[in-house]
C-alpha cells in the first residue's frame, strides 16, 4: 500500500525512493505531538525515521536535528502566544547546556556504529517510559495534585 503512493522522490543522502507523502505525514504527526506533549523531534521522529522510513542512523541524526530546529521554533512561538507557557530563563539555561554538549555528542556519534546509537536511543526511551509509568502509579503527594513531584508555590 505504501509503495503505491504517488509523488515518489529519490532522497540520495538517505538512499530512499519513497512518496513525499510519507515524510509529510510523519512530520504532521510529529508537529501535533510536539505541540501537545512537548516531545517529537528526537524522541518520536528518530525511531520513526529508522524503522518506518528505513533511513541510515547517521543520516537520521542530522536530518532529525534540522527538522527539530524549525518545528520547535514554531511550537515555542505558538505556545508563548497562545498559552504563555514558556519559561524563558530555564529555556536559556537548557540551550546553554545543549550548545556546549552538542559538539561532544557529535564526536561520540561519529565514533559509534548505528547499532550502538539505536541501542542508546532504546535505553533512553525505556528509561523515560519507566519513569512515566512509575509516576502514573505512585500516590500523589496531595489530594489536589496529579503529579508526585513537589513544585514551588
Amino acid at each position: 500500500l505504501v509503495h503505491r503512493l504517488p509523488l515518489k522522490l529519490r532522497f540520495y543522502k538517505s538512499k530512499l525512493y519513497i512518496s513525499a507523502l510519507l515524510p509529510i505525514g510523519l512530520g504532521f504527526v510529529i508537529g501535533i505531538l510536539s505541540a501537545i506533549l512537548g516531545v517529537g523531534g528526537g524522541f518520536v521522529l528518530v525511531p520513526a525515521m529508522i524503522y518506518l522510513l528505513g533511513m541510515p542512523t547517521a543520516v537520521v541524526i542530522g536530518t532529525s536535528n534540522f527538522q527539530i530546529l524549525f518545528v520547535a521554533a514554531n511550537v515555542t512561538f505558538l505556545q508563548a502566544a497562545t498559552n504563555g507557557t514558556v519559561d524563558v530563563v530555564l529555556a536559556l539555561l537548557l540551550i546553554l547546556g545543549g550548545v556546549v554538549g552538542a559538539p561532544v555528542g557529535s564526536r561520540i556519534a561519529a565514533k559509534l556504529p548505528g547499532v550502538a546509537l539505536r541501542g542508546l536511543m532504546s535505553l533512553l526511551i525505556l528509561g523515560v517510559a519507566a519513569e512515566l509509568l512509575t509516576e502514573l502509579l505512585r500516590t500523589p503527594s496531595s489530594l489536589y495534585s496529579l503529579g508526585t513531584r513537589e513544585h514551588l508555590p
